[in-house]
């Protein structure tokens, strides 16, 4: 049986990069509204109700203001998958990040409302997470997170400076401390203490690095660097997307990492950089903000909620 899906905002890039991914299969049909369409609400209730899934790939208040239209379809409503921020951290909405923990992908699959997680929110989640549920990062621990995004993450003004050559090489934001994913980050890394953000750009068009780092010497116990990486590994075994770097590996990296190796994939590394001497650590995860921190999560989460 063929999937009816319409993509709500296929126009704006997480939406033009799902389509792409899903114009070229046979088990999907997409489905769009007229351009003189996308505000006349009948019309969108009805496309709405003759499809499978709802993509939404809209501003947060769009996003919100569709969804209640829905909430007055009743049964007609279709199931939905919200790419904003809007219901990242909602009442009834399942976080799709299915590799949070065990079952989560379960619950994603029979879900009837998804938000996929920011990009951001993958990487600092998929390395803290692990270890507090471990029990050898406490909730309450200070956290900082320090990150570095291509431009195509910042939306079409972002984009457009970086692309007419306007905006600088590279820039530090968000500096009012109160980036929109942290909500996400500290509710689902099961953070008890607010987590410090300190997110930038650069001068190239896709791929991120997220990380943290870490004084072992402050974390309850004696751990080394080869004791995270078995907590990273025992949860990740068996995943298809998400890929604990070997220290041998990164022993072999020269001490440097780019962010751009894992564009046009869905894939996630994780690594865990230490000096057992200086007790010093930095977690590490590799995506591309595109694919992993967006539109490849938002086709996986389909995958998943179709049963394809």
């Amino acid at each position: 049986m063929v999937a009816k899906i319409f993509i709500d905002g296929e126009a704006g890039t997480t939406g033009l990069l799902i389509r792409d991914m899903l114009g070229a299969r046979s088990d999907v049909q997409l489905v769009s509204i007229a351009a003189n369409k996308r505000k006349d609400v009948d019309a969108k209730k009805e496309v709405m109700a003759g499809v499978d899934v709802v993509v939404l790939c809209l501003p947060d208040d769009a996003a919100k203001e569709t969804v209640a239209l829905m909430g007055e379809m009743g049964d007609a409503a279709p199931r939905v998958l919200d790419a904003s921020t809007a219901h990242r951290v909602a009442p009834g909405w399942v976080y799709g990040f299915p590799e949070l923990e065990k079952g989560q992908a379960a619950r994603i699959a029979s879900a009837r409302m998804v938000a996929n997680p920011g990009c951001y929110a993958t990487g600092a989640i998929a390395l803290l997470r692990p270890l507090v549920d471990a029990e050898i990062l406490p909730p309450d621990f200070p956290i900082t997170i320090n990150a570095i995004s291509g431009y195509s993450g910042g939306g079409k003004s972002m984009i457009a400076a970086y692309e007419s050559r306007q905006a600088p090489d590279f820039e530090l934001y968000a500096l009012g401390l109160e980036h929109k994913h942290i909500p996400e980050i500290q509710r689902y890394a099961r953070l008890d203490r607010r987590a410090l953000f300190v997110p930038s750009v650069a001068d190239f068009k896709q791929g991120m690095l997220v990380s943290i780092p870490l004084h072992l010497d402050f974390l309850p116990s004696e751990l080394t660097g080869a004791e995270i990486e078995s907590v990273f590994t025992a949860h990740y075994a068996g995943d298809g997307f998400v890929r604990v770097v070997p220290a041998a590996e990164i022993a072999r990296e020269g001490g440097k990492l780019e962010p751009e190796a894992l564009n046009d994939t869905n894939r996630m590394e994780l690594r865990v950089i230490v000096n057992d001497e200086r007790r010093h650590a930095v977690l590490v995860a590799r995506l591309d903000n595109l694919g992993k921190g967006a539109s490849g999560a938002a086709v996986q989460n389909l995958e998943l909620m179709l049963g394809l």
